[in-house]
């Protein structure tokens, strides 16, 4: 079989993702094919300004505005669009509503679709063998290790994203926000809790 043959460059790549990512970085850094400040630039760009900032915003004028609710309902793509996050990874967004009977989680089982302008890049976990198996066989297992325990009562629904759908869990407001504006309210909604393995925090 030609994946066992040992000279094959392929083989000579070492295993773990980010030692491969840095020996394909030297090699077309050193055949003039990529500039590193350039891509240094694109990730600070990704992880700082189109982080999950972008997507808190979003969840906080979700919970302070029910007519954006209703939009995000009826075409997240759109709606987010208008608040000026679209791109790359973010074509076809659908946002799901956590409530007291349904909580929602994200997950992609065949690579790691996500959806990049709302949220940044995709933490490492999210892109693991582990969490996209595991997400979808034993979902209440995988919450309770990042901490989320949830009632009984609380059905647990799995979203898979695709190259066509790209998911933002709108977390639960949390009690007690009532008088906060948008800019606090968006401070309590973490990059977990839009994917669904984390809660917004309380005030």
């Amino acid at each position: 079989m030609p994946h066992d043959d040992h000279d094959h460059p392929h083989a000579l790549l070492p295993p773990d993702p980010a030692l491969r990512v840095k020996a394909l970085e030297t090699i077309l850094t050193r055949k003039g094919l990529i500039d590193p400040a350039a891509l240094d630039e694109i990730i600070d760009t990704y992880e700082n300004k189109i982080g999950p900032k972008n997507g808190a915003q979003v969840v906080a004028r979700a919970w302070s505005d029910p007519g954006f609710l209703e939009a995000l309902r009826a075409d997240a793509t759109a709606a987010v669009k208008d608040m000026g996050f679209y791109g790359r990874q973010g074509e076809h967004m659908v946002a799901v509503e956590n409530t007291p009977e349904v909580h929602n989680m994200v997950v992609c089982t065949l690579c790691s679709c996500y959806p990049w302008p709302l949220l940044g890049i995709p933490p490492g976990w999210y892109k693991s063998d582990a969490y996209r198996a595991r997400a979808v066989r034993e979902p209440r297992k995988v919450l309770a290790e990042f901490g989320v325990t949830l009632p009984d009562e609380t059905a647990v629904r799995v979203w898979d994203s695709t190259a066509e759908v790209r998911y933002l869990v709108i977390p639960m407001r949390p009690e007690g926000t009532a008088g906060l504006d948008r800019d606090a309210l968006a401070a309590l909604v973490s990059r977990d809790s839009m994917i669904g393995t984390g809660l917004a925090v309380a005030p």
